[in-house]
């Protein structure tokens, strides 16, 4: 017997759940046409068969035609979704997983701009800060269509194969109800007791529980506390949890504390990275202990530790490891075969869900396979015919192909001109808040480790070094380095310094520094993050919103930083020209709205506008290869190999990957590593 607090079965009424991990609802927004298809069902049964006990699905199904789905979410008033979901569940119970799905009505915090152009409701007129759209007051007619949408989509997940389902209560429609900030109805679901406020939710209840019978279980995933001013308190929560089981409406708890109406708030019930692990759980436990249910919770558990403590000490019945199974599908059967060291860890970066909610697909910023289960493998297998690979820069897309090809069996090198290995990652993380973002770095270099790769640090390597290694392949991987040349400019601006230079600790800030962010990046908000400690900092950018690539739950600590520092945000603004004046910087500042010009006059300026290419190696070693540095497009997206011949006199295969083939970000470099070596 495995005495490991997180390898015990749960009973789950009839349900024998084999662990008490689970990955909690989420919509990676891969549906088609609002049916789980067979990305979705991908995606769910890799972690199903690596062993994770509970899987809910949908983040959330949407069940009424007027709650439009805002993330791509799976569509639960469709009846053409039953065979889809039975696909699926067949599936993930052929692994030994139960699989159940968040039923939703998103009330407020959709839009009538979608889907059919019906007007969203609440019981409120105020719209919701994150979506911004006014919701027309829900009317009696409106409560009873969609109570009986509720009753009508559980039979369909029924129907569907699903083991259970949960209802949605934290920011739609159903909690919209719960909370005093939010019900101004009359009558009877009004906000004038518990009762009241509770009636809709627990019709819907009652609806479903004549209509899909006792083995089949549901649940509320609820705020128990939006620890807001005015809004549901704790013990407001804890009533609601005990009406709901003394009533005998549900069979589990899934707690959540906070509310998720405004980016602000919703980083703090989807905790970032920098912040302390697992910050509700001992609410969830108080939950548990007063209510007795049994009681799930996730929000920021991210490691075997936490979620082994979560257990241990009685918090919870299921610990929700979502955002580590993005990182790592097959964590639970890591943990089974005493593999713990081997886990990719989840650093916290948030890239899977601030894609989602900028109306994109979830993609892991380290684990390129995730999402892409059926084109990209998250098991590299070994090949028959070992090469020798050489690769340029240690950067995460360089030990991404170094780890792949170590992985198939590959002889390889990998030259590095810094001291340490992580390229602009290991910028990144000279940030406290963002030191975790080195976990991507770290577990690559244990990989490469354990499989011999061999490793010369201090090395600028040149076409010589490269071939006296007689390599069959090579892949240039150097990154890039800041750019310095303004839009369409042909040379660098003088006087200037860049980003870098700030997050490196080169370059101390004082004065007054500009910094001009037109790459609007991360690179650019924590380089203001780190000069508004010691400057007067004016963060500029020509966009019509400041850092667009930086998407709103990682905006978030940005924005909450810089609020009480002297920093001021300019918007539509370029930067043309620069002189020196005295000791000063004169800076030459325009629009790409008007002909108008401007100086002003700063002691720092800093240019935040990505990253040139370093490729001078990969030119110099291009007529030497037999592809000539050429890729075939078709076969990299098909997932086969690279086999052009360009040059037949040749000695060797050449690629350049990440930002030595342009500026993109972590996931381009790793994804571009992964798909062109996994087959080599």
């Amino acid at each position: 017997m495995n005495n490991d607090p997180l390898l015990q079965p749960y009973q789950l009424k009839h349900l024998t759940l084999r662990n008490r991990i689970m990955t909690t609802s989420h919509e990676p927004a891969y549906p088609e046409d609002g049916l789980p298809k067979a990305r979705y069902r991908a995606y769910h049964a890799e972690r199903a068969k690596a062993g994770v006990a509970l899987a809910m699905t949908a983040g959330s199904a949407c069940v009424s035609k007027d709650s439009p789905p805002s993330f791509n979410n799976v569509l639960a008033y469709k009846d053409e979704v039953v065979p889809w979901l039975k696909q699926m569940t067949d599936e993930m119970h052929d692994h030994g997983c139960a699989v159940m799905i968040q039923l939703t009505h998103l009330g407020r915090r959709t839009g009538w701009s979608k889907g059919d152009w019906l007007p969203s409701l609440a019981p409120t007129h105020h719209h919701e800060a994150a979506h911004r759209y006014n919701p027309k007051l829900i009317e009696d007619w409106d409560i009873k269509r969609i109570i009986q949408d509720y009753i009508d989509a559980a039979e369909r997940m029924k129907a569907g194969g699903m083991d259970g389902l949960e209802i949605e209560c934290y920011g739609h429609l159903a909690d919209q109800f719960w909370s005093p900030l939010t019900n101004e109805l009359e009558g009877p679901y009004g906000p004038q007791t518990i009762e009241s406020r509770t009636l809709f939710v627990r019709e819907i209840l009652t609806g479903m529980r004549k209509q899909v019978g006792d083995d089949f279980v549901l649940g509320v995933r609820f705020t128990a506390d939006e620890a807001t001013p005015g809004g549901l308190t704790e013990e407001e929560g804890l009533k609601i949890a005990r009406h709901l089981k003394d009533e005998g409406l549900v069979d589990f708890l899934n707690v959540i504390r906070g509310r998720v109406h405004s980016d602000a708030e919703l980083s703090k019930v989807i905790p970032l990275q920098g912040t302390p692990a697992a910050p509700h759980l001992d609410f969830a436990g108080r939950i548990k202990a007063d209510v007795g249910l049994p009681t799930f919770h996730a929000a920021r558990i991210p490691d075997v530790a936490t979620a082994r403590h979560a257990v241990a000490a009685g918090h919870l019945d299921m610990v929700g490891m979502t955002r580590a199974h993005m990182a790592d599908p097959h964590l639970v059967q890591k943990i089974v075969e005493g593999r713990e060291d081997d886990i990719r860890p989840c650093v916290g970066a948030t890239y899977c869900l601030d894609r989602i909610y900028q109306g994109g697909e979830a993609l892991c910023i380290h684990n390129a396979a995730t999402g892409r289960e059926l084109t990209m493998p998250h098991v590299i297998n070994a090949t028959d015919r070992a090469r020798k690979i050489v690769i340029v820069g240690a950067g995460p897309g360089g030990l991404e192909a170094a780890r792949v090809a170590a992985m198939r069996g590959h002889d390889v090198t990998v030259f590095e001109a810094a001291d340490q290995p992580g390229g602009q990652i290991r910028l990144t993380a000279q940030s406290p808040r963002r030191r975790e973002m080195i976990g991507i770095i770290d577990w690559r270099m244990a990989q490469c480790a354990a499989r011999d790769v061999t490793f010369h640090f201090n090395t600028w390597a040149d076409a010589d070094d490269i071939t006296l290694l007689a390599p069959d392949v090579v892949i240039v991987a150097a990154g890039g380095l800041p750019q310095l040349r303004l839009y369409e400019q042909m040379e660098d601006l003088p006087h200037v310094i860049s980003a870098w230079d700030i997050l490196s600790g080169d370059v101390k800030a004082s004065g007054d520094v500009l910094i001009f962010d037109e790459a609007g990046d991360h690179a650019g908000l924590q380089a203001a993050e780190i000069a508004a400690s010691s400057a007067s900092v004016e963060v500029m950018t020509p966009d019509r919103s400041f850092a667009p690539e930086v998407m709103g739950l990682n905006l978030v600590p940005y924005i909450t930083t810089l609020q009480d520092k002297d920093v001021q945000m300019t918007v539509a603004r370029r930067l043309m020209g620069v002189r020196k004046e005295g000791n000063r910087l004169m800076a030459e500042l325009g629009s790409d709205y008007s002909a108008k010009r401007v100086e002003k006059p700063y002691d720092q300026i800093v240019v935040n506008y990505g990253t040139l290419p370093n490729a001078d190696l990969y030119f110099d070693l291009k007529p030497l290869s037999s592809n000539l540095g050429e890729v075939d497009h078709e076969a990299l997206i098909d997932g086969h190999k690279q086999a052009l011949i360009a040059n037949s006199e040749g000695d060797f295969q050449l690629f350049r990957i990440g930002d030595a083939v342009a500026a993109r970000n972590t996931h381009a470099a790793i994804y571009d590593a992964l798909r062109l070596m996994k087959n080599l």
